[in-house]
Formats: structure tokens, C-alpha cells, sequence
């Protein structure tokens, strides 16, 4: 991506997000596919809800795009539903939600820092609400 080199504290929240997401990518189809197949749901079912989401952000984060890491937020958070659901539900499964919830918040807490650090690196900004509604105001401003 960038020729700009990484700091240690940015490759090690990208090593965390790397972990969870792999972890995640491995345990959800392992569990949900071969260990403990859900009763009354398709495969495609399975497939669609708890695999495709996690396909999503693959090739960003093996572009490594910080904007990547930051949206892959936004999918993680299925499994944290998920897995605190399954806190109640699934008291059987207790090593895998265990693993689940493990896995996602890992994903969660590196993808977070890592976009930040990451982001600062290379200099990407996201501007403020505030600066761009100043402008938005100008430009009307301008018309008139």
C-alpha cells in the first residue's frame, strides 16, 4: 500500500485485529458447519449469516486499507450479539462462544487502534461534522 513504515504499537494492534478475524474466520464454520450444525436452519442459512460477513472486509484488510479495518467494525459486531446470546442459550457450547467472544472483541480492539495508528501514519484525516458544515454554510453563503 504504502511505503510509509509501520510504528511496533501499530503492528501490534494490526497482529490483534489479524488474530480475531482469523480466529473468526476459522471457529465460525468449524463450529456452527461441522462441530455443531444448527438444527432447523440451511447450511445456506448458516453460510450467509455468520460466513459472508466476514468475507467482506478480505480484501481491504489483505490490501492492508486502514479504512478496511475501520468499518470491519461495523461486522463484528454480529458477533457479539452472537456470542452474548449464546451466553443464554447455548450454556453446552461454553468453549466456543467463550472462543467467539474471544475472537471478536480481539478483532474489535485491534481493527480500532490499528485504523487510528495506521491512519495517523499515512496522514488521513476524518474531518469533523463541524468543519463541514462550516463549509457547507459558506458555499451557501457564496449563492446568495
Amino acid at each position: 500500500m504504502s511505503k510509509i513504515e509501520k510504528q511496533a504499537i501499530t503492528k501490534r494492534y494490526q497482529k490483534i485485529a489479524l488474530f480475531g478475524y482469523i480466529g473468526l474466520l476459522i471457529l465460525m464454520p468449524t463450529w456452527l458447519l461441522g462441530l455443531s450444525p444448527r438444527e432447523g436452519y440451511s447450511t445456506g442459512f448458516v453460510i450467509g449469516l455468520y460466513i459472508v460477513p466476514l468475507l467482506l472486509p478480505l480484501k481491504g484488510i489483505i490490501q492492508d486499507k486502514p479504512y478496511t479495518y475501520a468499518w470491519a467494525n461495523f461486522i463484528v459486531i454480529i458477533y457479539f450479539l452472537h456470542g452474548f446470546t449464546s451466553l443464554w442459550v447455548a450454556q453446552n457450547e461454553m468453549v466456543f462462544v467463550l472462543l467467539e467472544l474471544l475472537f471478536a472483541s480481539c478483532m474489535f480492539i485491534g481493527c480500532t487502534y490499528y485504523a487510528r495508528y495506521r491512519g495517523q501514519e499515512l496522514g488521513l484525516k476524518i474531518r469533523k461534522l463541524k468543519e463541514e458544515l462550516a463549509e457547507e454554510k459558506a458555499a451557501f453563503e457564496d449563492k446568495e
